[in-house]
Protein backbone atom coordinates (compact mmCIF):
# COMPACT_ATOMS: atom_id res chain seq x y z
CA UNK A 1 0.00 0.00 0.00
CA UNK A 2 2.90 2.45 0.78
CA UNK A 3 4.49 1.90 -2.31
CA UNK A 4 0.94 2.09 -4.07
CA UNK A 5 0.91 5.85 -2.65
CA UNK A 6 4.32 6.71 -3.53
CA UNK A 7 3.76 5.53 -7.15
CA UNK A 8 0.82 7.57 -7.66
CA UNK A 9 2.18 10.64 -6.01
CA UNK A 10 5.01 10.39 -8.48
CA UNK A 11 2.54 9.91 -11.29
CA UNK A 12 0.23 12.95 -10.62
CA UNK A 13 3.71 14.87 -10.00
CA UNK A 14 4.55 13.92 -13.67
CA UNK A 15 1.80 14.58 -15.34
CA UNK A 16 1.58 18.04 -13.82
CA UNK A 17 5.06 19.11 -14.90
CA UNK A 18 3.98 17.49 -18.61
CA UNK A 19 0.96 19.83 -18.36
CA UNK A 20 2.56 23.29 -16.99
CA UNK A 21 6.23 23.77 -18.71
CA UNK A 22 6.87 26.90 -16.43
CA UNK A 23 6.46 24.57 -13.40
CA UNK A 24 8.94 21.89 -14.95
CA UNK A 25 11.57 24.30 -15.54
CA UNK A 26 11.03 25.72 -11.78
CA UNK A 27 11.79 21.62 -10.76
CA UNK A 28 14.39 21.59 -13.10
CA UNK A 29 16.03 23.87 -11.43
CA UNK A 30 15.30 22.41 -7.79
CA UNK A 31 17.12 19.08 -9.26
CA UNK A 32 20.04 21.63 -10.03
CA UNK A 33 20.00 23.51 -6.78
CA UNK A 34 20.13 20.22 -5.23
CA UNK A 35 22.74 18.51 -7.06
CA UNK A 36 24.79 21.45 -6.69
CA UNK A 37 24.51 21.21 -2.72
CA UNK A 38 25.16 17.94 -2.92
CA UNK A 39 28.57 18.16 -4.94
CA UNK A 40 29.65 21.12 -2.26
CA UNK A 41 28.71 19.30 0.80
CA UNK A 42 30.45 16.05 -0.59
CA UNK A 43 33.24 17.31 -1.98
CA UNK A 44 33.84 19.62 1.76
CA UNK A 45 33.39 16.36 3.45
CA UNK A 46 36.39 14.72 1.85
CA UNK A 47 38.32 17.69 2.31
CA UNK A 48 38.07 17.64 5.92
CA UNK A 49 38.39 14.13 6.03
CA UNK A 50 41.96 14.06 4.25
CA UNK A 51 42.84 17.78 6.44
CA UNK A 52 40.64 18.38 9.14
CA UNK A 53 41.17 17.29 13.09
CA UNK A 54 39.12 15.06 14.88
CA UNK A 55 37.95 18.47 16.65
CA UNK A 56 37.19 20.38 13.68
CA UNK A 57 35.52 17.21 11.98
CA UNK A 58 33.19 17.11 15.38
CA UNK A 59 32.32 20.69 15.29
CA UNK A 60 31.08 20.88 11.49
CA UNK A 61 29.45 17.17 12.00
CA UNK A 62 27.44 18.57 14.86
CA UNK A 63 26.44 22.28 14.09
CA UNK A 64 26.02 21.02 10.09
CA UNK A 65 23.76 17.99 11.68
CA UNK A 66 21.45 20.07 13.80
CA UNK A 67 21.15 23.04 11.17
CA UNK A 68 19.85 20.60 9.23
CA UNK A 69 16.82 19.31 11.09
CA UNK A 70 16.36 22.64 12.21
CA UNK A 71 16.17 23.89 8.19
CA UNK A 72 13.89 21.01 7.84
CA UNK A 73 10.87 22.18 10.22
CA UNK A 74 11.99 26.03 8.94
CA UNK A 75 12.62 25.46 5.31
CA UNK A 76 9.27 24.63 4.22
CA UNK A 77 8.12 28.06 5.46
CA UNK A 78 10.96 30.05 4.42
CA UNK A 79 11.07 28.71 0.72
CA UNK A 80 7.83 27.24 -0.83
CA UNK A 81 5.94 25.49 1.28
CA UNK A 82 5.39 21.91 1.97
CA UNK A 83 4.65 19.58 -0.10
CA UNK A 84 1.02 18.71 0.96
CA UNK A 85 -0.44 16.78 -2.00
CA UNK A 86 -0.54 13.39 -0.10
CA UNK A 87 -1.24 14.04 3.48
CA UNK A 88 -3.50 12.18 6.13
CA UNK A 89 -7.02 14.15 5.83
CA UNK A 90 -6.54 12.69 1.79
CA UNK A 91 -5.81 9.33 2.57
CA UNK A 92 -8.30 8.91 5.63
CA UNK A 93 -10.88 7.28 3.14
CA UNK A 94 -8.59 4.41 1.93
CA UNK A 95 -8.58 1.32 4.06
CA UNK A 96 -4.90 2.10 5.47
CA UNK A 97 -3.75 1.53 9.52
CA UNK A 98 -2.25 4.29 10.95
CA UNK A 99 1.27 3.41 10.67
CA UNK A 100 0.77 2.87 6.73
CA UNK A 101 -0.45 6.33 6.33
CA UNK A 102 2.24 7.48 8.45
CA UNK A 103 4.60 5.44 6.46
CA UNK A 104 3.01 6.70 3.25
CA UNK A 105 3.75 10.47 4.22
CA UNK A 106 7.20 9.50 5.70
CA UNK A 107 8.30 7.99 2.28
CA UNK A 108 6.63 11.00 0.60
CA UNK A 109 9.02 13.34 2.39
CA UNK A 110 11.42 11.27 2.14
CA UNK A 111 12.02 10.63 -1.52
CA UNK A 112 11.64 14.09 -2.42
CA UNK A 113 14.40 16.48 -3.95
CA UNK A 114 14.84 17.99 -0.42
CA UNK A 115 14.50 14.25 1.01
CA UNK A 116 16.94 12.43 -1.35
CA UNK A 117 19.70 15.36 -1.11
CA UNK A 118 19.22 15.29 2.93
CA UNK A 119 20.03 11.50 3.52
CA UNK A 120 22.83 11.17 0.48
CA UNK A 121 24.88 14.39 2.72
CA UNK A 122 23.66 12.33 5.73
CA UNK A 123 25.35 8.72 4.43
CA UNK A 124 28.41 10.91 2.65
CA UNK A 125 29.42 12.38 5.72
CA UNK A 126 30.38 8.79 7.51
CA UNK A 127 33.31 9.65 5.38
CA UNK A 128 34.76 11.62 8.39
CA UNK A 129 35.05 8.89 10.17
CA UNK A 130 36.65 6.65 7.68
CA UNK A 131 40.26 6.51 10.10
CA UNK A 132 37.52 5.00 12.83
CA UNK A 133 35.51 2.11 11.51
CA UNK A 134 33.60 1.53 14.57
CA UNK A 135 32.79 5.22 14.60
CA UNK A 136 32.08 5.21 10.70
CA UNK A 137 29.45 1.75 11.05
CA UNK A 138 27.23 3.56 14.09
CA UNK A 139 27.99 7.39 12.20
CA UNK A 140 25.82 5.46 9.17
CA UNK A 141 22.99 4.29 11.57
CA UNK A 142 22.94 7.45 13.49
CA UNK A 143 23.11 9.46 10.06
CA UNK A 144 19.87 7.59 9.18
CA UNK A 145 18.11 8.16 12.75
CA UNK A 146 19.01 12.07 11.99
CA UNK A 147 17.17 11.98 8.72
CA UNK A 148 14.22 9.84 10.27
CA UNK A 149 13.95 12.94 12.93
CA UNK A 150 13.86 15.59 9.83
CA UNK A 151 11.47 14.14 7.88
CA UNK A 152 9.16 13.07 11.34
CA UNK A 153 9.78 16.41 13.19
CA UNK A 154 9.04 18.49 9.87
CA UNK A 155 5.86 16.18 9.08
CA UNK A 156 4.74 16.53 12.64
CA UNK A 157 4.90 20.52 12.32
CA UNK A 158 2.69 20.48 9.22
CA UNK A 159 0.48 18.33 11.29
CA UNK A 160 0.24 20.94 14.13
CA UNK A 161 -0.40 23.71 11.28
CA UNK A 162 -3.28 22.11 10.92
CA UNK A 163 -4.53 22.19 14.01
CA UNK A 164 -5.13 18.14 14.03
CA UNK A 165 -8.71 17.90 12.84
CA UNK A 166 -9.89 21.05 14.85
CA UNK A 167 -12.31 24.16 13.16
CA UNK A 168 -11.06 26.32 11.02
CA UNK A 169 -10.56 29.03 13.45
CA UNK A 170 -8.08 26.89 15.85
CA UNK A 171 -6.48 25.45 12.82
CA UNK A 172 -5.29 29.30 12.16
CA UNK A 173 -4.52 29.78 14.89
CA UNK A 174 -2.17 26.55 15.83
CA UNK A 175 -0.75 27.02 12.27
CA UNK A 176 0.27 30.72 13.40
CA UNK A 177 1.64 29.69 16.71
CA UNK A 178 3.96 26.96 15.11
CA UNK A 179 4.63 29.42 12.19
CA UNK A 180 5.92 31.75 14.76
CA UNK A 181 8.10 29.69 16.95
CA UNK A 182 9.55 28.39 13.83
CA UNK A 183 10.57 31.42 12.79
CA UNK A 184 12.26 32.55 15.85
CA UNK A 185 13.75 29.08 16.51
CA UNK A 186 17.07 30.23 14.84
CA UNK A 187 17.37 33.57 17.07
CA UNK A 188 16.28 31.61 20.47
CA UNK A 189 19.23 29.26 19.91
CA UNK A 190 21.60 31.56 19.13
CA UNK A 191 20.50 33.92 22.58
CA UNK A 192 20.44 30.75 24.40
CA UNK A 193 24.59 29.58 22.91
CA UNK A 194 25.54 33.24 23.53
CA UNK A 195 24.64 33.04 27.32
CA UNK A 196 26.22 30.29 28.20
CA UNK A 197 29.40 31.47 26.00
CA UNK A 198 28.95 34.81 28.63
CA UNK A 199 28.03 37.14 25.48
CA UNK A 200 31.01 38.58 24.48
CA UNK A 201 33.30 35.19 23.41
CA UNK A 202 33.93 35.48 19.20
CA UNK A 203 32.33 33.48 16.72
CA UNK A 204 34.56 30.49 16.77
CA UNK A 205 33.85 30.29 20.84
CA UNK A 206 30.21 30.54 20.45
CA UNK A 207 30.54 27.79 17.51
CA UNK A 208 32.75 25.56 19.89
CA UNK A 209 29.94 26.27 22.92
CA UNK A 210 27.57 24.95 20.27
CA UNK A 211 29.03 22.19 18.95
CA UNK A 212 29.71 21.07 23.27
CA UNK A 213 25.63 21.83 23.99
CA UNK A 214 23.68 20.99 20.70
CA UNK A 215 24.70 16.84 21.12
CA UNK A 216 22.69 16.56 24.36
CA UNK A 217 19.68 17.89 22.12
CA UNK A 218 17.14 16.23 19.54
CA UNK A 219 18.65 18.77 17.13
CA UNK A 220 22.26 17.55 17.49
CA UNK A 221 22.04 14.15 18.97
CA UNK A 222 22.22 12.04 15.84
CA UNK A 223 25.05 13.56 14.92
CA UNK A 224 27.06 13.65 17.95
CA UNK A 225 27.26 9.67 18.16
CA UNK A 226 30.36 9.55 15.51
CA UNK A 227 32.38 12.08 17.19
CA UNK A 228 32.16 10.59 20.70
CA UNK A 229 33.29 7.21 19.40
CA UNK A 230 36.05 8.84 17.45
CA UNK A 231 36.68 10.19 20.41
CA UNK A 232 37.02 6.84 22.45
CA UNK A 233 34.37 8.22 24.59
CA UNK A 234 31.98 5.20 24.27
CA UNK A 235 29.45 6.08 27.08
CA UNK A 236 28.87 9.85 26.08
CA UNK A 237 28.03 8.24 22.53
CA UNK A 238 26.00 5.50 23.40
CA UNK A 239 24.23 8.59 25.62
CA UNK A 240 23.55 10.69 22.31
CA UNK A 241 22.59 7.74 20.90
CA UNK A 242 19.31 7.07 23.25
CA UNK A 243 18.26 11.06 23.26
CA UNK A 244 18.59 10.70 19.10
CA UNK A 245 16.41 7.52 19.20
CA UNK A 246 13.80 9.08 22.19
CA UNK A 247 13.40 12.05 20.20
CA UNK A 248 12.52 10.04 17.39
CA UNK A 249 10.52 8.07 19.42
CA UNK A 250 8.65 10.59 20.57
CA UNK A 251 8.00 12.68 17.72
CA UNK A 252 6.76 8.91 16.31
CA UNK A 253 4.17 9.31 18.82
CA UNK A 254 3.47 13.20 18.78
CA UNK A 255 2.46 12.84 14.77
CA UNK A 256 1.16 9.27 15.55
CA UNK A 257 -1.70 11.36 17.71
CA UNK A 258 -1.83 14.02 15.31
CA UNK A 259 -3.04 12.24 12.12
CA UNK A 260 -5.24 10.06 13.97
CA UNK A 261 -6.74 13.11 15.35
CA UNK A 262 -6.89 14.49 11.62
CA UNK A 263 -8.42 11.46 10.36
CA UNK A 264 -10.62 11.10 13.08
CA UNK A 265 -12.12 14.30 13.38
CA UNK A 266 -12.60 15.84 10.21
CA UNK A 267 -12.44 19.57 10.20
CA UNK A 268 -15.47 21.15 11.20
CA UNK A 269 -17.35 24.17 9.74
CA UNK A 270 -17.63 27.10 11.95
CA UNK A 271 -21.13 27.66 13.54
CA UNK A 272 -20.88 31.03 14.17
CA UNK A 273 -23.72 33.57 12.44
CA UNK A 274 -23.57 37.17 12.55
CA UNK A 275 -27.26 38.69 13.72
CA UNK A 276 -28.73 40.08 11.40
CA UNK A 277 -28.59 43.91 10.62
CA UNK A 278 -25.02 43.73 12.01
CA UNK A 279 -22.76 45.24 9.35
CA UNK A 280 -19.25 45.65 10.78
CA UNK A 281 -17.32 47.99 8.90
CA UNK A 282 -19.79 48.30 6.43
CA UNK A 283 -21.63 50.18 8.49
CA UNK A 284 -19.13 52.46 10.36
CA UNK A 285 -17.29 53.40 6.65
CA UNK A 286 -18.35 55.52 4.24
CA UNK A 287 -21.32 54.49 1.28
CA UNK A 288 -19.88 53.97 -1.77
CA UNK A 289 -17.48 52.09 -3.96
CA UNK A 290 -14.61 53.31 -2.17
CA UNK A 291 -16.09 53.22 1.51
CA UNK A 292 -17.27 49.73 0.61
CA UNK A 293 -14.00 47.76 -0.74
CA UNK A 294 -11.99 49.95 2.23
CA UNK A 295 -14.56 47.98 4.48
CA UNK A 296 -13.90 45.09 3.14
CA UNK A 297 -10.42 45.28 2.86
CA UNK A 298 -10.08 46.25 6.54
CA UNK A 299 -12.47 42.94 7.42
CA UNK A 300 -9.74 41.03 5.95
CA UNK A 301 -6.75 42.35 7.16
CA UNK A 302 -8.37 42.14 10.81
CA UNK A 303 -9.83 38.80 10.26
CA UNK A 304 -8.33 36.14 7.57
CA UNK A 305 -5.22 34.63 8.80
CA UNK A 306 -3.24 35.27 5.25
CA UNK A 307 -3.22 38.64 5.77
CA UNK A 308 -2.38 38.19 9.41
CA UNK A 309 0.15 35.91 8.83
CA UNK A 310 2.03 39.00 6.66
CA UNK A 311 2.31 40.74 10.22
CA UNK A 312 4.61 38.22 11.78
CA UNK A 313 7.27 40.33 10.16
CA UNK A 314 6.55 43.53 12.54
CA UNK A 315 7.77 41.88 15.48
CA UNK A 316 10.08 38.68 13.94
CA UNK A 317 12.59 41.16 12.36
CA UNK A 318 13.42 43.49 15.60
CA UNK A 319 13.60 40.47 17.58
CA UNK A 320 15.47 38.77 15.30
CA UNK A 321 18.48 41.93 14.49
CA UNK A 322 18.29 42.27 18.37
CA UNK A 323 19.63 39.02 18.72
CA UNK A 324 21.58 39.76 15.97
CA UNK A 325 23.63 42.84 16.28
CA UNK A 326 22.23 43.83 19.52
CA UNK A 327 19.69 47.01 20.05
CA UNK A 328 22.56 49.73 19.42
CA UNK A 329 22.92 48.10 16.07
CA UNK A 330 22.18 49.48 12.21
CA UNK A 331 20.04 46.56 11.72
CA UNK A 332 17.84 46.73 14.43
CA UNK A 333 17.64 50.24 13.91
CA UNK A 334 16.79 49.89 10.06
CA UNK A 335 13.83 47.26 10.71
CA UNK A 336 11.06 49.50 10.52
CA UNK A 337 12.56 50.26 7.01
CA UNK A 338 12.64 46.48 6.27
CA UNK A 339 9.15 45.60 8.01
CA UNK A 340 7.82 48.39 5.71
CA UNK A 341 9.35 47.05 2.68
CA UNK A 342 8.01 43.72 3.81
CA UNK A 343 4.32 44.88 3.71
CA UNK A 344 4.56 46.97 1.09
CA UNK A 345 3.99 44.06 -1.62
CA UNK A 346 0.73 42.65 0.56
CA UNK A 347 -1.59 44.34 -1.89
CA UNK A 348 0.07 42.43 -4.27
CA UNK A 349 -2.03 39.50 -3.89
CA UNK A 350 -5.68 41.33 -3.53
CA UNK A 351 -7.19 39.95 -6.59
CA UNK A 352 -5.73 36.50 -5.89
CA UNK A 353 -6.58 36.44 -2.28
CA UNK A 354 -10.35 37.73 -3.18
CA UNK A 355 -10.79 34.04 -5.40
CA UNK A 356 -14.14 33.36 -7.04
CA UNK A 357 -15.62 35.81 -4.65
CA UNK A 358 -14.06 38.65 -6.89
CA UNK A 359 -17.04 37.89 -9.20
CA UNK A 360 -19.33 39.96 -6.86
CA UNK A 361 -16.84 42.92 -7.36
CA UNK A 362 -17.48 42.69 -11.33
CA UNK A 363 -21.05 42.44 -10.65
CA UNK A 364 -21.34 45.39 -8.51
CA UNK A 365 -19.80 47.61 -11.72
CA UNK A 366 -17.41 49.39 -9.11
CA UNK A 367 -14.78 51.70 -10.73
CA UNK A 368 -11.58 50.61 -10.92
CA UNK A 369 -10.42 54.42 -9.29
CA UNK A 370 -12.77 53.64 -6.28
CA UNK A 371 -11.63 49.63 -5.70
CA UNK A 372 -7.75 50.79 -6.02
CA UNK A 373 -8.27 53.40 -3.77
CA UNK A 374 -10.62 51.83 -1.52
CA UNK A 375 -7.96 48.64 -1.13
CA UNK A 376 -5.41 50.82 -0.11
CA UNK A 377 -6.93 52.47 2.53
CA UNK A 378 -7.78 49.43 4.25
CA UNK A 379 -4.18 48.24 4.00
CA UNK A 380 -2.85 51.86 5.06
CA UNK A 381 -5.01 51.69 8.60
CA UNK A 382 -3.49 48.47 9.57
CA UNK A 383 0.19 49.02 7.88
CA UNK A 384 1.14 52.84 8.83
CA UNK A 385 0.12 52.49 12.56
CA UNK A 386 2.07 49.66 12.81
CA UNK A 387 5.62 50.94 11.29
CA UNK A 388 4.88 54.35 13.41
CA UNK A 389 4.57 52.43 16.15
CA UNK A 390 7.71 49.94 15.39
CA UNK A 391 9.73 53.43 14.52
CA UNK A 392 8.99 54.76 17.78
CA UNK A 393 10.28 51.55 19.47
CA UNK A 394 12.83 50.83 17.91
CA UNK A 395 14.03 54.19 18.16
CA UNK A 396 13.53 54.64 22.08
CA UNK A 397 14.96 50.81 22.66
CA UNK A 398 17.99 51.72 20.44
CA UNK A 399 19.02 54.83 22.76
CA UNK A 400 18.80 57.56 20.09
CA UNK A 401 15.57 59.30 19.94
CA UNK A 402 16.50 61.47 17.63
CA UNK A 403 16.74 59.36 14.47
CA UNK A 404 13.03 59.09 15.09
CA UNK A 405 12.18 61.47 12.36
CA UNK A 406 14.56 59.40 9.73
CA UNK A 407 13.45 56.14 10.39
CA UNK A 408 10.41 57.20 10.32
CA UNK A 409 10.51 59.09 7.11
CA UNK A 410 12.24 56.12 5.25
CA UNK A 411 9.74 53.94 6.09
CA UNK A 412 6.36 55.85 5.67
CA UNK A 413 8.18 56.23 2.18
CA UNK A 414 8.73 52.83 1.64
CA UNK A 415 5.49 51.84 2.79
CA UNK A 416 3.05 54.15 0.45
CA UNK A 417 5.33 53.75 -2.87
CA UNK A 418 5.01 49.92 -2.43
CA UNK A 419 0.95 50.88 -1.96
CA UNK A 420 1.12 52.70 -5.17
CA UNK A 421 2.88 49.95 -7.27
CA UNK A 422 0.81 47.26 -5.92
CA UNK A 423 -2.24 49.21 -6.74
CA UNK A 424 -1.13 48.56 -10.37
CA UNK A 425 0.73 45.31 -10.17
CA UNK A 426 -2.38 43.92 -8.50
CA UNK A 427 -4.71 44.75 -11.44
CA UNK A 428 -2.28 43.25 -13.62
CA UNK A 429 -0.75 39.75 -12.08
CA UNK A 430 -2.90 36.80 -10.55
CA UNK A 431 -1.15 34.32 -9.00
CA UNK A 432 -2.01 30.89 -6.80
CA UNK A 433 -2.54 31.77 -3.19
CA UNK A 434 -3.65 29.62 -0.17
CA UNK A 435 -6.85 29.18 0.26
CA UNK A 436 -8.45 30.90 3.35
CA UNK A 437 -7.79 28.27 6.66
CA UNK A 438 -4.47 26.65 4.69
CA UNK A 439 -1.53 25.46 6.62
CA UNK A 440 1.30 28.01 6.30
CA UNK A 441 3.27 25.23 5.55
CA UNK A 442 1.33 23.75 2.40
CA UNK A 443 2.17 24.88 -1.16
CA UNK A 444 0.05 25.90 -3.41
CA UNK A 445 -1.19 24.10 -6.62
CA UNK A 446 0.44 26.21 -9.83
CA UNK A 447 3.06 27.57 -8.08
CA UNK A 448 5.79 28.32 -10.81
CA UNK A 449 9.45 29.46 -11.22
CA UNK A 450 8.36 32.26 -13.00
CA UNK A 451 5.76 33.36 -10.85
CA UNK A 452 8.01 33.26 -7.63
CA UNK A 453 10.42 35.65 -9.24
CA UNK A 454 7.44 38.14 -9.77
CA UNK A 455 7.54 39.28 -6.60
CA UNK A 456 10.94 40.20 -6.59
CA UNK A 457 10.16 42.16 -9.85
CA UNK A 458 7.70 43.79 -7.87
CA UNK A 459 10.20 44.72 -5.07
CA UNK A 460 12.55 45.90 -7.40
CA UNK A 461 10.38 48.48 -8.74
CA UNK A 462 9.88 49.51 -5.02
CA UNK A 463 12.95 50.11 -4.42
CA UNK A 464 13.78 51.66 -7.39
CA UNK A 465 10.91 54.77 -6.32
CA UNK A 466 12.18 54.80 -3.40
CA UNK A 467 15.27 55.58 -3.73
CA UNK A 468 15.14 59.21 -3.34
CA UNK A 469 14.13 58.48 0.27
CA UNK A 470 16.83 55.71 1.02
CA UNK A 471 19.55 57.93 -0.26
CA UNK A 472 18.77 60.85 1.90
CA UNK A 473 18.08 58.23 5.18
CA UNK A 474 21.38 56.68 4.69
CA UNK A 475 22.91 59.75 4.28
CA UNK A 476 21.62 60.94 7.78
CA UNK A 477 22.57 57.58 9.42
CA UNK A 478 26.29 57.99 8.09
CA UNK A 479 26.98 61.92 8.47
CA UNK A 480 24.27 62.00 11.93
CA UNK A 481 20.85 62.73 12.07
CA UNK A 482 20.33 66.66 12.35
CA UNK A 483 18.40 67.92 9.42
CA UNK A 484 18.74 65.11 7.71
CA UNK A 485 15.90 63.15 9.67
CA UNK A 486 13.06 65.97 8.72
CA UNK A 487 14.09 66.01 5.16
CA UNK A 488 13.67 62.43 5.19
CA UNK A 489 10.39 62.25 7.11
CA UNK A 490 9.28 65.28 4.12
CA UNK A 491 10.66 63.69 1.14
CA UNK A 492 9.12 60.44 1.98
CA UNK A 493 5.74 61.71 2.43
CA UNK A 494 5.96 63.53 -0.81
CA UNK A 495 7.39 60.86 -2.64
CA UNK A 496 5.20 58.16 -0.95
CA UNK A 497 1.81 60.08 -1.05
CA UNK A 498 2.79 60.89 -5.03
CA UNK A 499 3.55 57.15 -5.96
CA UNK A 500 0.16 55.63 -4.19
CA UNK A 501 -1.50 58.70 -5.67
CA UNK A 502 -0.27 57.91 -9.18
CA UNK A 503 -0.61 54.46 -8.70
CA UNK A 504 -4.48 54.60 -8.07
CA UNK A 505 -5.24 56.65 -11.16
CA UNK A 506 -3.26 53.98 -12.98
CA UNK A 507 -4.42 50.87 -11.39
CA UNK A 508 -7.36 52.22 -12.00
CA UNK A 509 -7.43 52.34 -15.66
CA UNK A 510 -5.97 49.11 -15.75
CA UNK A 511 -8.34 47.53 -13.74
CA UNK A 512 -11.33 48.90 -15.50
CA UNK A 513 -9.89 47.18 -18.52
CA UNK A 514 -8.13 44.42 -17.13
CA UNK A 515 -11.05 43.26 -14.99
CA UNK A 516 -12.94 40.31 -17.15
CA UNK A 517 -9.74 38.71 -18.08
CA UNK A 518 -8.42 38.76 -14.20
CA UNK A 519 -11.42 36.87 -13.50
CA UNK A 520 -10.58 34.00 -16.14
CA UNK A 521 -7.38 33.42 -14.68
CA UNK A 522 -8.76 33.36 -11.04
CA UNK A 523 -10.95 30.34 -12.27
CA UNK A 524 -8.28 28.49 -14.82
CA UNK A 525 -6.05 28.34 -11.74
CA UNK A 526 -5.81 24.68 -10.08
CA UNK A 527 -7.25 23.98 -6.88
Amino acid sequence: MVATVLKLRYRALFNTLARRPWQLVGFIFGVLWGFGILVSVVAGIVSLSLFGSLEASAGVSIIAGSALVLGWIVGPIVVAGMDTSIDARRLAPFPFTRRQTMLALAGTGATGIPGIVTTLVALTSVILWARWPLAALAGLAAALVGVGICVVASRLVAELSEGVGGNRRWRELIGTVVLVVAMLAGPIITGVLSLLDGGDGSLGERLGAAAAVLPWTPLGAAWGVAPALAAGDGLIALARAAIALASLSVLWWGWSRAVGGATASPPRPSSRQVAAGRLGLFGVMPTGGVGATWARSLSAWLRDPRYLRQLLVVPIFPILFAFVSGVDGFLFAASPVLVAFVLAIAGYSDVSYDGSAYATVLATGVRGRDDRLGRLLGSACVGIPLVVVLSVVTSVAGGDAARLPLVLGAALGVLLTGYGVAAVTSAMIITPVAAPGDSPFKSVPGQTFVGGLLVFVVWAVIAVLSVPVLILATTGMVQGVGSWGWATLATGLVVGGGVAALGVVIGGRTFDRSGPELLERIRALPS
